[in-house]
């Protein structure tokens, strides 16, 4: 009779050893459901202490039992692969999927089976649930602000031009292709801007001038952001490559700028571009609130996207600078046609990271006045008549950022995948 080692599972005894091992898993998960959500509690004549930890070391066991190299079944080698490598494996998934089932079902009652939609005040929610009437209540408010509900419509449209030109790039002439990037840092913030003073701001055309402190909610986000994003990247390389200079003016320029921009928290800059700067200017000299915002942000952005960059250009080997000064290149072509391409390719993750730590510390401009999306939420939640509803706000808030920010690390993902190549 063949012998039968429980604690190295094979190939050989595989019908045994999977009904072993999902009998023992579907115990330790069964025992833990009942003794959370009916009460029922099937080790109870076990010591407190074990039988806390019954559910965890049945399910382990049985993980153990499956753990099978090459067993020939695909979902099993899959889940071998991926979440039961080892006993540790093991343990780490189990107790992952115990906290997905403890905390699965009260979350879906609050966000779900138990929350009110149809109504439109806040006697409408009478459930244990989330109140998503407020959030319908001030979902205008939320994307546009204080705009003027008359007047949201131009902010729809200058959006819709807006992507428009940027989905305009992947459309152009292969012979163009190469004017792509400067058509991107010079001329589509122009025309972005243009749509902004113009249509959103008003004042021409016959449409009414809605001043900046109006402007507010997901919209504002957006366009702090966008232009943020644009500018502070061009200047960000400027700065890595300055920091590498040989001229002493140049590189030290470079370096006292990054190191004090990266030495002060971004709420400071922005105090200090809302309310000290404007007492430096000449009388009578007035910039916008909004401009300066963006101004701040993006230079203290710059800093760390330089940093990130100049990373990248250590990265390459000293052979790429060689290689293109014997080909007879100068300072700039070298760099635009061969370092720069090969560096910012390794540090696409880097400048995503950048980008997406930017995008969340748009709320601090909350401090000096304007209202975005979290500074409407704040807004919105100390009305007197929906008091208490901040969390909903604030998982609102966070859903719309988890949105726009996983959608641009796929992007850079895809971008990863697209440039690169083996070295």
């Amino acid at each position: 009779m063949k012998k039968i080692n429980l604690l190295k599972p094979d190939n050989n005894s595989l019908p045994l050893f999977l009904t072993l091992g999902t009998v023992f898993f579907t115990f330790g998960i069964l025992d833990f459901y009942l003794n959370n959500f009916l009460n029922t509690n099937i080790t109870s004549f076990l010591p407190r202490i074990i039988n806390f930890f019954i559910p965890l070391i049945f399910a382990v066991i049985g993980l153990h039992f499956i753990r099978i190299e090459f067993s020939g079944i695909k979902i099993l080698d899959n889940i071998n692969k991926n979440i039961n490598t080892s006993n540790f494996n093991a343990v780490l998934s189990v107790s992952i999927i115990l906290l997905i089932i403890f905390g699965l079902p009260p979350l879906l009652n609050w966000f779900i089976f138990d929350a009110t939609i149809v109504g439109n005040t806040k006697e409408a929610c009478t459930g244990g649930g989330a109140c998503w009437v407020y959030i319908k209540v001030w979902f205008n408010r939320f994307m546009y602000g204080m705009y003027p509900n008359a007047e949201q419509w131009r902010v729809n449209v200058t959006f819709i031009a807006v992507l428009v030109f940027m989905a305009a790039g992947f459309f152009v002439p292969t012979r163009l292709k190469n004017y792509l990037s400067l058509y991107y840092t010079l001329l589509l913030p122009i025309i972005s801007f243009a749509l902004i003073y113009y249509i959103i701001s008003g004042g021409s055309f016959g449409l009414e001038w809605v001043e900046t402190g109006a402007w507010g909610g997901l919209s504002l986000t957006f366009m702090v952001s966008f232009f943020s994003l644009i500018f502070c990247f061009p200047l960000g390389m400027m700065l890595a490559l300055g920091r590498r200079s040989n001229l002493p003016i140049i590189k030290y320029s470079s370096l006292s700028f990054i190191e004090f921009w990266r030495g002060v928290p971004l709420i400071t800059v922005l105090f200090m571009s809302a309310v000290m700067f404007p007492m430096f200017l000449p009388e009578g000299t007035y910039i916008d609130k909004l401009i300066r915002v963006v101004v701040a942000i993006t230079l203290f952005e710059a800093a760390y996207t330089a940093e990130v960059i100049r990373g990248g250009l250590q990265a390459l080997p000293r052979g790429q600078y060689d290689a293109a000064k014997s080909l007879g290149m100068g300072y700039w072509r070298m760099h635009v046609f061969v370092i720069l391409p090969q560096a910012l390719k390794l540090v696409i993750p880097g400048i995503a990271n950048t980008f997406l730590a930017l995008i969340k510390d748009t709320p601090l401009i909350f401090v000096v006045g304007l209202l975005e999306l979290v500074g409407m939420l704040n807004l919105a939640k100390t009305n007197p008549k929906w008091l208490g509803f901040s969390m909903e706000g604030y998982v609102f808030a966070g859903i719309i950022f988890w949105i726009i920010c996983y959608s641009m690390s796929k992007y850079s993902q895809k971008l990863e995948l697209k440039y690169k190549t083996d070295r």
